[in-house]
């Protein structure tokens, strides 16, 4: 193979999931199989990487000022959802089990790899907690170690004592994430939250 396919190989190899022979197989598909798809690729990831931002009041995907599930009045503005990825939020979203806001972590706390309080979506956290004044919190982090220590930071530094403060976890499998999870768990999951001490 020439030298600017391999280079184009291991630049996929960086993108999550993909293998050496995911991102073989990609690239064999883009510049052989189907080439005409490559443009618009490109003008595709041209656009959004130029557009798409972080959602200034809860950290999702947005082109600019609060994202479209921030903007929905609709939604239930009586409840808060702490995730620790944008992928977490899709999760849960496409679960249909919850109808309120959310707060993406992009991240959680994580000593051993020099992940503090600094690094997370917390800027702007306690004036949101002010101006929502959410009834109930809920902590869907990941059920491990980091996922635990985020949920008592953030419970003992950001939430009045007077807010309800659930953890979900029935249905995930110790150490699992959201977003691994299917429809079924995490309605399961959302629906068996419990309060969190």
């Amino acid at each position: 193979m020439t030298p600017a396919f391999e280079a184009l190989v291991q630049q996929l190899k960086r993108l999550p999931g993909l293998g050496y022979r995911s991102a073989e197989r990609l690239a064999l598909h883009l510049l052989v199989e189907r080439p005409g798809r490559l443009p618009e690729l490109i003008d595709a990831l041209q656009v959004a990487a130029s557009t798409i931002i972080r959602c200034p009041e809860c950290g999702n995907l947005s082109e600019g000022g609060p994202c479209s599930l921030c903007a929905d009045e609709a939604r239930d503005a009586s409840r808060l959802c702490f995730v620790e990825h944008v992928p977490d939020l899709l999760a849960i979203e496409r679960s249909g089990a919850y109808r309120g806001f959310y707060h993406v972590l992009h991240g959680k706390l994580s000593p051993i790899n020099q992940v503090g309080p600094e690094h997370l979506n917390l800027a702007g956290l306690d004036a949101r907690l002010e101006r929502m004044q959410p009834a109930e919190i809920i902590l869907a982090l990941p059920n491990d170690i980091e996922g635990e220590a985020t949920c008592h930071y953030l419970k003992e530094t950001h939430f009045d004592a007077l807010i309800s403060v659930t953890r979900i976890g029935f249905g995930l499998p110790s150490g699992g994430g959201v977003l691994y999870a299917d429809a079924v768990t995490l309605k399961s999951a959302l629906e068996g939250r419990r309060a969190y001490h």
